[in-house]
């Protein structure tokens, strides 16, 4: 993925994150309270991704770890 366009989705997504907490401090009621919890758990994931992304790490999937790794 191009740098700059990264960078952008990690801006955004950082916004999302922080405006999401402000509203979970504002709910009133439990169940908006949940639903809010339940949005900022999904962009916590998705701005852990883009930084991984950034950081040029990319996350193996369970079957990759335990595949026995070539030696030749």
């Amino acid at each position: 993925m191009y740098l700059p366009a990264l960078a952008r989705d990690l801006y955004r997504s950082q916004k999302e994150v922080e405006s999401l907490e402000q509203q979970l401090l504002e709910a009133d009621s439990n169940s908006e309270q949940e639903k809010v919890k339940d949005l900022l758990r999904q962009a916590k994931a998705e701005l852990d991704q883009i930084r991984k992304m950034m950081e040029g790490k990319k996350e193996q999937s369970r079957s990759s770890l335990y595949k026995p790794k070539s030696r030749f």
